[in-house]
């Protein structure tokens, strides 16, 4: 009996997770990689002797991660070890005016108190609320594949989501717990995540306050891409097989079916099942016959991106005063940002920032004495990235951080590299250089996402952050798994 082969387009962690899946299920499965390092946009690069992830830098939702090794009888620990952050990150308000999030939920509700007396018990509801909606959340709904809306046809189901509240926004839910301004911004902060403003995502997703301030922040030692070596090594164990810098260009399709790929080099695969963990918009409209697309053009440009970003990886030669692991930089209006983003698309006048200093608590990602530096502005997409406006906003952004740090660190910088839309584009065929997918708005949530099948072609099917469930590393994760049960589901084994 021959098992079954795919093919998975793309070594991010929807597309490992999907491979690994199908890999344990007894198929055979081939994952290529456009780039020469894996990962997606979770890689990393090594440069001066700094080591930078090139992506995701927040572990969130531990539960998800001890999920999916668990689904192998593995443990994250097996692959990399895990340090829980304390305090979790620090927002910055103003000059000398920061908060330092706790770990520990007993002091972290001591600060609130401090900002609000008296907010302690609307809190405990407000975080009561969210750890249902989590639990019902990533414990169920994202894990349906959305091809049918018999899957909601629950009647416990529909009071569930009657109960999270998914059809009031984020903003107007957390207003009704909470007065104090710094309050409500450091509530609204997680959504960042999800592409879209407090006012236009559903209340449902302050499940993302309890993996905030329930879950804690986390690092894996060595920096994330351990996560995604720890994958491979999992997929290798399963028999994945992975071909780097293997960049497909064409689907070749016959009688309603995708049959195999094109690369770049000239070689042709083929395969039985076909996983496009590749950016959605990418593979619909360039490298399948237009006949085969799910969606036209009309539809693709009325979808609500989540941001891009332009980002710097700096190497320091000193270590820097008055920064943690993770920073948030909200010393200017959140609004005129938020404008610039998702309204009126613009570069925006006095960004808000993040900066993330790994090496804080990680020594072996910069040599002794200097400070690996990650810096990310979240952006619209499809702005216009010049070496010129990269390099104004570089300053706008160093002149505010050497202010919170009352050092000079411009002088001090030994590396210097800038990733913006152009680069996504370049690197993952990004639509519009979006940096995290598709915005989860009502309107783009579940059965309203683009499908995870192709509508045309029966064994062809999509994984990652522009279908089910949405964006982020840990629904990537859990997309993977989702894609993977459907291709079983729907698989004769011959």
């Amino acid at each position: 009996m021959r098992s079954k082969e795919v093919v998975v387009i793309g070594s991010g962690f929807s597309g490992l997770s999907t491979a690994t899946h199908l890999a344990a299920a007894g198929l055979k499965v081939t994952v290529l990689e456009k780039n020469d390092v894996l990962g997606g946009r979770a890689r990393k690069f090594n440069s001066a002797g700094f080591t930078f992830d090139m992506g995701p830098s927040w572990y969130w939702m531990p539960d998800v991660f001890d999920r999916y090794f668990g689904n192998f009888g593995k443990k994250t620990s097996d692959y990399y070890d895990l340090i829980r952050l304390d305090p979790s990150y620090s927002v910055i308000f103003g000059h000398e005016d920061v908060m330092k999030i706790p770990a520990n939920l007993d002091q972290f509700k001591l600060a609130l108190e401090k900002l609000e007396p008296g907010v302690s018990e609307k809190f405990d509801d407000f975080l009561e609320q969210a750890a249902f909606k989590y639990q019902r959340g990533i414990n169920d709904l994202v894990h349906r594949p959305s091809v049918s809306l018999t899957e909601f046809l629950d009647l416990k189901l529909f009071r569930d989501v009657l109960k999270m509240d998914i059809f009031q926004s984020m903003s107007k839910h957390i207003r009704k717990y909470f007065k104090n301004e710094k309050i409500i911004r450091l509530m609204e902060f997680p959504v960042l995540f999800l592409g879209e403003t407090a006012q236009n995502i559903p209340a449902l997703y302050s499940l993302m306050n309890y993996a905030d301030i329930a879950l804690g922040t986390w690092y894996p030692q060595g920096g994330m891409h351990k996560i995604i070596e720890g994958m491979v090594a999992l997929a290798k164990e399963n028999g994945v097989v992975f071909k780097n810098n293997a960049e497909v260009v064409k689907i070749m399709t016959d009688e309603g079916k995708a049959k195999s790929v094109k690369l770049l080099s000239g070689e042709e695969i083929g395969f039985d099942i076909l996983v496009a963990s590749a950016d959605y918009h990418h593979v619909d409209k360039h490298l399948l016959e237009p006949k085969y697309s799910n969606y036209s053009d009309k539809y693709w440009d009325s979808r609500v991106l989540a941001p891009s970003s332009l980002l710097f990886y700096l190497g320091v030669n000193k270590r820097l005063k008055n920064l943690l692991h993770h920073n948030l930089f909200f010393d200017e209006p959140l609004e005129p940002h938020a404008d610039a983003i998702y309204t009126n698309p613009r570069w925006p006048e006095k960004p808000l920032f993040y900066a993330s200093v790994p090496s804080i608590t990680d020594t072996t990602v910069a040599p002794e004495g200097m400070e690996n530096l990650f810096l990310l502005i979240p952006l619209a997409p499809n702005l216009e990235d010049s070496e010129a406006t990269r390099k104004k906003y570089f300053e706008i952004i160093m002149r505010r951080l050497e202010k919170h740090t009352g050092q000079d660190i411009r002088s001090h910088i030994v590396y210097n590299r800038s990733y913006a839309h152009s680069d996504f584009k370049k690197d993952y065929h990004a639509f519009k250089g979006n940096a995290y997918g598709l915005a989860n708005t009502l309107k783009q949530t579940a059965i309203l996402k683009p499908s995870l099948r192709n509508k045309k072609l029966t064994n062809l099917y999509y994984t990652g952050q522009l279908t089910v469930p949405g964006p982020g590393v840990p629904p990537s994760l859990i997309s993977g798994e989702v894609v993977a049960k459907e291709i079983l589901k729907n698989t004769i084994f011959k």
